[in-house]
């Protein structure tokens, strides 16, 4: 993240919020100044933009909403927030994103890979519960008997779940735990 937070550009900028939102690609290159709220510090992706075809609302971090920037007052709800910059109004490419790691030479790393970066970090070294973090990930509910009674998306807790996952993501000191055993 320190050595993404370098690099100009739009790709760089909605590759690192995609990181810390641990949203799809598609989800952030698609995001439009409509599905945002910077005053409650949310994002809605409507339906038709997500896999599941639900809506879902996503908390958004201080460092995320940096990422944004502020919205000018002439610019349209349906202005794209990643918009390219060779093509103005239109998304960066499905390869932008992953363009910018091969340029950091992060071959071994794929987009996507930090969404399940996101849910192995979550799972294993945060207390919150899985239904927090699969919601988060805007994972459905697959046992339809549980699908029916879970009303809630878990917003505030997820909130939560976000501000820790921006913390760890942006701290520079952060490095996997090595334990030698020589």
């Amino acid at each position: 993240m320190e050595e993404l937070s370098a690099r100009n550009g739009v790709a760089a900028r909605a590759l690192a919020f995609t990181i810390l939102t641990a949203a799809r690609s598609g989800e952030t290159r698609g995001m439009t100044w409509g599905e945002v709220d910077l005053e409650t510090k949310l994002w809605i992706i409507p339906a038709e933009r997500m896999k599941a075809a639900k809506e879902h609302r996503v908390p958004l971090t201080d460092a995320t909403l940096a990422l944004i920037g502020q919205r000018a007052a002439s610019t349209p709800d349906d202005a794209l927030i990643f918009s390219s910059e060779a093509k103005p109004g239109k998304p960066i490419s499905d390869m932008s994103m992953t363009a910018v790691l091969r340029r950091m030479e992060r071959n071994d790393i794929t987009v996507h890979g930090f969404r399940s970066t996101f849910r192995d970090w979550a799972g294993e070294t945060t207390g919150f519960p899985r239904e927090v973090i699969e919601a988060a990930l805007a994972h459905g509910i697959k046992d339809k008997a549980e699908a029916a009674y879970a009303r809630s998306d878990l917003f505030d807790k997820r909130r939560k779940l976000m501000d820790a996952w921006a913390t760890v993501a942006n701290a520079r000191d952060f490095a996997p735990n090595v334990v030698s055993l020589s």
